[in-house]
C-alpha cells in the first residue's frame, strides 16, 4: 500500500509540475529534502517564488484533497521552504504557498493559489 501510495504521489507531482509550465511557470525544485521533510515542488513565476504542495486522490469521493494539508503539515512546508530561502539567499522576495489538487479519475488538475500563509518572517 505504501509503494503505490508513493507511485501516486510521484505521478501526480508529474502532471501538477506540467500543468504549472503549461501556465507559465518555471520549476526551481521538486522534492526540495531536508532534515525537517521535504517541499513538492518549488516554482516562480514574474512575481512569487512559489511553494506548492501536491495532493493526489483517485477521486473526490470522500474529501478535497486540500484538506488533507493540515495545520502541521503547513508548519512544516514553512519551516522547509524557510531553509529553502536561506539555502538559495533570497531574503525579500514575494513569497507564495500554493496546493495543486490532481485527482486520477477524471484528470482534473486544482490550483489554489495563496491556500495558507506563512507565519515566518524571511
Amino acid at each position: 500500500m505504501k509503494n503505490q501510495n508513493i507511485t501516486k504521489g510521484k505521478s501526480g507531482e508529474k502532471i501538477a509540475a506540467k500543468y504549472l509550465k503549461k501556465k507559465g511557470y518555471h520549476v526551481l525544485h521538486k522534492n526540495f529534502k531536508t532534515n525537517i521533510g521535504e517541499l513538492d515542488l518549488v516554482v516562480t513565476d514574474d512575481k512569487y517564488l512559489v511553494f506548492v504542495e501536491v495532493k493526489s486522490r483517485k477521486n473526490i469521493d470522500f474529501s478535497h484533497a486540500m484538506e488533507s494539508v493540515s495545520y502541521h503539515k503547513r508548519t512544516k512546508i514553512n519551516q522547509v521552504a524557510a531553509q529553502y530561502i536561506k539555502k538559495f539567499m533570497l531574503f525579500g522576495v514575494n513569497v507564495r504557498f500554493d496546493v495543486v489538487e490532481v485527482y486520477f479519475d477524471t484528470g482534473e488538475v486544482n490550483h489554489i493559489e495563496n491556500a495558507f500563509d506563512s507565519y515566518l518572517r524571511y
